[in-house]
């Protein structure tokens, strides 16, 4: 069973950082070389939305449209844990971001296509 922890959200105000963190475990043998991560956000009465993914072994990114520029995903393999660095934050981006995981090179938009979850880590953005 992968297990996926996200921690480092907060309450900030528009223009500030902040950088969430995923840690990642499993079963003892289990490496996620094969396995793509992702971070979805979904703030209230919205769907959930793809917000950036890294492929855990080529380090390869993929990034939203109205990210890019201002967040950065990255990993520490050797500790299994999934950055996303998030500036110039903005108060629409107030949501609950999740972690997630799937096996498998895709970094795709679809919620549905990842088939592991973290518990959430709310993201406050006052004007």
């Amino acid at each position: 069973q992968v297990q996926l922890v996200e921690s480092g959200g907060g309450l900030v105000q528009a223009g500030d950082s902040l950088r969430l963190s995923c840690a990642a475990s499993g079963p003892s043998g289990l490496t996620f070389s094969s396995y793509a991560m992702g971070w979805f956000r979904q703030a209230p009465g919205k769907e959930r939305e793809f917000v950036a993914g890294i492929t855990w072994r080529a380090g390869a990114t993929r990034y939203a449209d109205f990210v890019k520029g201002r967040f950065t995903i990255s990993r520490d393999n050797a500790k299994n844990i999934v950055y996303l660095q998030m500036n110039s934050l903005k108060p629409e981006e107030t949501a609950v971001y999740y972690c997630a995981a799937r096996v498998g090179l895709g970094l795709y938009d679809e919620y549905a296509s990842w088939g592991h979850w973290g518990q959430g880590t709310q993201v406050t953005v006052s004007s």
